[in-house]
Order: structure tokens, then sequence, then C-alpha cells
């Protein structure tokens, strides 16, 4: 060969290497759906093997449940450089073999959206996609976009092109911006799959906490719910969180929040965590009753920012979409988080101690009644996907008092000065976002970290069976368990109720449970409350009246109701109802009260404990 064939052959070898695609480039059109389908396309990295897979997730990191994105991928097609199509073999519900893949250019196939699917296993929203032309998108990416076997360390570029007016919220990085489409960038596909989008004409606000932009992007199909109103129920929430931290490990965070008017297929609500971000899925009822449910789920999903995002073991650092290996450590990642939402609350002026207390209190009482309080929490960790799946929810009980507990004895061996919050943080700072601890070594890590007996305290109730002494740790901080109890209380006669839109009042919705009292009264499915012990009632009302009553009468005192009752003809009267009042066995659950008379020891480590 002479020298100018081989500097050809060299500069030829050359050329190839630099022009070679060595990211994902995905393209999307919102503007061109299908039966509420729309098509990806996307051009691969080179692929240097002769057979490969393409794959979708069968788990995603948050949900521990299978749920094969695979099966909402359709019409899946190969082709090579010059566009012809390349032989592909599907594997399972989430494998597509592509053969001579060496000669791989693109792939494209088309998206089924999840919210309005036929297929009999239901996604769970806040994990799902939805393709509304010219309404609403849902892009969980997870559930769009996969990755070549092997090959999911590779940069991502997302190209989406929507329709006009409409508004991308996202915590993923947008490179380019116009009015009729959106570049995102994604370091690998963890970080892109941890990036949910939601497309709709904007709804938003965004503001400033602990020196990240928080961002809230909502689709309220009736516009029930205004962002405004949804910044001023969390961000007094994120600014504890904020001081709780100390500094906030982001500096951005989005809050996106989908209402259904309509029952979901679910029949659930809820939200995933992300690392920047959460997406919602919440009815689109009135925003005062949605009020406490958004401050509680996003005081638990914005604490993810710290766990798993900045703390996580090799098992989710390097998830494997499609054999998922689970962490020993759920105790963690939901049950201290779950546990931090609510102590960051009160020990930074966002409730009082009273209605902290309550909450600890349901928690022991649920983890009790509605799982086995003896299953190891690592066995339940470990298994979560199978064996244990019915006991996943005691994260959000157990998981959490776990944390309680070992930051009591955290704050008792440390005189006060060192509890959860300062172990979680040196956690961080020890490992980050980069690195992961093997799983079977962070009990020992954090016993290096802090102190012996702190091994023992894993041993026995995060790794054992033994239930956790809640009275004794809680005896530490100067905190009485007060148990169960029956008392006799007078009725109101066991009926259910609902509320009148037009004015307001009272509707029996339901006598089905109706006691005694209820019937001497004569109550009827339909009767608006009038007036009760002669007193008018409405929305406003009921609850200090229907208390009220119950202080002020005995049991056989006569007592007088005045309802509006609609005959079969159409015409409404008021109808006089009475009875004497009955007492009935009221059960009161075990609470947890303050202890009267504290010894400056338990005062000293309550003030570390709560700040109170």
């Amino acid at each position: 060969m002479n020298l100018k064939v081989s500097l050809l052959v060299v500069l030829m070898g050359l050329s190839a290497s630099i022009f070679a695609q060595e990211k994902y480039e995905i393209s999307v059109d919102l503007n061109q759906v299908v039966g509420d389908r729309v098509q990806v396309t996307c051009l691969v990295p080179t692929v240097a093997v002769d057979e490969i897979e393409f794959r979708m997730p069968k788990i995603v990191p948050g949900t521990y449940s299978i749920s094969d994105f695979g099966r909402f991928i359709l019409d899946f097609k190969a082709y090579d450089t010059d566009g012809g199509e390349l032989e592909t073999e599907v594997l399972s519900d989430n494998r597509r073999l592509i053969k001579n893949s060496g000669k791989l250019h693109t792939i494209s196939y088309w998206v089924d959206d999840t919210f309005d699917s036929d297929q009999e296993q239901v996604i769970f929203e806040p994990a799902g996609t939805n393709i509304q032309e010219g309404k609403n998108f849902v892009i969980n990416t997870f559930g769009f976009f996969g990755y070549l076997e092997g090959m999911k360390d590779y940069s991502y570029e997302l190209k989406v092109d929507y329709p006009a007016g409409m508004y991308g919220a996202s915590a993923l990085d947008k490179v380019m911006v116009n009015d009729s489409s959106d570049v995102f960038m994604a370091a690998n596909y963890f970080d892109l799959a941890d990036g949910p989008i939601m497309y709709a004409v904007p709804d938003t606000a965004t503001f400033i906490v602990g020196g990240a932009e928080i961002l809230i992007s909502i689709y309220s199909p009736n516009k029930v719910l205004d962002p405004i109103f949804v910044k001023e129920q969390i961000e007094p929430t994120l600014e504890a969180q904020s001081q709780y931290l100390g500094e906030l490990p982001v500096d951005k965070y989005a809050f996106i929040i989908y209402l259904f008017d309509t029952n979901p297929m679910s029949g659930k609500m809820g939200a995933l965590e992300h690392s920047y971000s959460s997406f919602y899925s919440l009815p689109e009822v009135d925003p005062f009753r949605l009020a406490q449910v958004i401050r509680d789920v996003a005081a638990h999903e914005f604490f993810h920012i710290l766990t798993p995002l900045n703390i996580h073991s090799e098992e989710i650092g390097d998830f494997d979409f499609i054999n998922p290996k689970m962490s020993k450590h759920l105790w963690m990642y939901e049950g201290t988080t779950e546990y931090a939402a609510g102590l960051a609350q009160v020990k930074y002026g966002e409730m009082s101690l009273p209605d902290y207390l309550e909450v600890i209190s349901g928690k022991i009482h649920d983890s009790k009644t509605q799982y086995d309080d003896t299953l190891s929490f690592t066995e339940l960790s470990l298994h979560c996907l199978d064996q244990t799946a019915a006991q996943y929810g005691n994260v959000y009980q157990k998981g959490a008092l776990i944390g309680m507990a070992l930051d009591i004895q955290l704050r008792e061996l440390s005189g006060g000065q060192y509890g959860l919050q300062e172990l979680m943080h040196d956690l961080a700072k020890k490992y980050g976002k980069t690195a992961s601890f093997k799983d079977d070594t962070l009990f020992d890590t954090i016993t290096a970290l802090t102190y012996p007996e702190v091994r023992s305290f894993f041993a026995s109730y995060v790794e054992g069976t033994t239930p956790i002494p809640y009275d004794k740790f809680l005896a530490k901080v100067g905190v009485a368990h007060v148990a169960a109890t029956t008392r006799k209380e007078l009725s109101l006669g066991h009926i259910s109720f609902s509320v009148n839109d037009e004015d307001n009042r009272l509707v029996i919705q339901s006598i089905d449970q109706m006691n005694t009292f209820g019937q001497e009264m004569g109550y009827e499915e339909g009767d608006i409350i009038y007036q009760f012990d002669k007193v008018d009632i409405d929305i406003e009302n009921y609850e200090e009246e229907f208390m009220a009553f119950t202080d002020r009468h005995e049991a056989g005192d006569k007592i007088s109701a005045v309802v509006l009752r609609t005959d079969e003809n159409g015409k409404t009267k008021k109808i006089k109802l009475k009875a004497k009042a009955v007492a009935i066995d009221r059960k009161v659950p075990a609470t947890l009260e303050l202890m009267e008379e504290p010894t400056q020891a338990q005062l000293a480590l309550r003030k570390a404990w709560v700040n109170k």
C-alpha cells in the first residue's frame, strides 16, 4: 500500500471515529398524536456487537412494584445507516433483540399511554404516562424511552416538539427552548429516567428556598387548583426542611402536579419521588380539602433530595431496570425520609408538639394493627417485590418509627448533641450523589460514625424481629403512652353525611349503619340537616355543634332536630324529629401525652429532639 492510500485509510478511520454517534438523540413530536399514541425516534450510539437488546424498564426506583413499561411500546423498528430495516425479535415485554446491530443507526416505535390503558395490570398514575392531544402530556421518561443493553451510561439528548401555547415542566436540563420545541440533556439513562416532564398550558409558580429555585407546575382540567395556593401551603414546610438540612443539596426542584377530574384507573392518589422533582396524581376537589395532603406528601417527597439522591447503596446507584436487586435499607430510604418530613415541621415551628405526638401515635397504632410487627425490616426490604409485598406500606409507619427511636437513642448517647439529623448529613458528606455504599456494610458504617450501642439497636429492631419498645424510647423525652380505653359517648345516629353544594348544608348520604338513636329520630337518606338541638347547622359550625351536643346532654335527654325532606312530588318540607339521647361505647385509641412532671434530663433530651 502506498503512502497516499495509507494516509487515506487512516483519515477515513479517523473521520468515522470523530463522527460516530456517541450519545442517544431522541425526538418526539407531540403535535402528531394518533389514537393516544406518539412516535419516538432515536439515533443510537455506535454498537460494536452483532446482536443487542433494546430495553424498557421492568421496574423503576421509588415504585417497589413491577410495571413492565415495555408493554406500552408498539411497532418497534430498527434501521441501518441507509434506512434499511434490521431484523428484530421480541424476547419479553421489556426486551427487543436487534440482529446485525453493528449496522444499527436508528430505532423507532410508538408509545401508548398508561392513564387510560385497557391492559389488566394498571400503572399507579405517579409512575404513569398520559397522551391527551392538545391538552396534556405526562412524560414519565422511563415509560417513553429505553436504552441498549450495556449502554445505559451514554448521554441522552431529547428533543420534544410540542403544541403552541404549552410549557414543558421538568427539572431536567433544558439546553434549547423556543415556542415550539425543547431540548433536554441527561448524563445517562438513570438521570433521564429520573426526570419526569409534563406539557400543558402553563400554570406555574416559582420561588426560592434555601438558595434552590422551586417550580410548581399544575394541570387542573377545571382550573380548581392554583399554583400560588400550593406555594402558600408548602413554602413554610420547605423553609423548615431547609433549616433542618442546613443547606439544600440541589439548586432546583420541580413539583409537577396532575389533577384527575374523573376516577383514575388505579383508584389511588399519591406521588413518586425523584432526585430533583416529584410527580403528583391527585383528585380535582376543593383545594382546601387537598391542602393537608399536599403539605404532607410534598414534605415527604422533597426530603428525598437527601436519600437516595446523596445516600444510596450500589443496588440503587447502578440500578438494574430489568432484574432489580432490592436493598436492605427501606428503613432509611422511605422510613427516615417520612420521619424527617414530620420532625422538621415540629422542630422549626410548622407543627405543634401535641399534633406531632398524634402523628407518632397513629403510626404506632397502624404499624401494630395493620402489619407484622415481628417481621425483620431488612427482610421486608429485600423481598418487597414478592414475599413481603403486602407489608410494604409499613415503611411509612414502622420505618418512620425506626428513625424516631434511633434519633432518640443517638441524642441520649451524645448528650443531645448528635441525632439522626446530623447522622444523615455525615452520610451524605461521606457518599454523595456519585458514590454508593455496600448494602451489607451500612450498619457497621453508621456504628463507626456514632456509638457501639447503635449496632445492637440495628441487630434487634431492624435486622431482628424484636418489636421496638416505643414506651421506653419516648419516656426518655418525657412522653407517656396512654393505653386505649372505652368510654360512653352520646351518638348522633351513626349516619354518614355529604355537603349540599347549593347552600353548604349537611345531607344524610347513608343510613346503612344507622343505630337505634337514628332510627328513633326517623332519619332518611337525602334529609338535609336544617337544625339540630335548636341550632341552625351548616358546613361552618356542624363540627363544633355536634361536639357541644355531647357535652350539653346525658343519656335520656330529649333531643330535637329539623330536616328538609323532599317528597315524591318534588316538594321540600321542614320535618321535626325527636328522640331520647343514647350513649354508646366509644373506643378511645391509645395516645401519647407529655408527662406532667418530667425530669430535667427528660426535658433537656426533649429539647434536643424536637426543639420544644
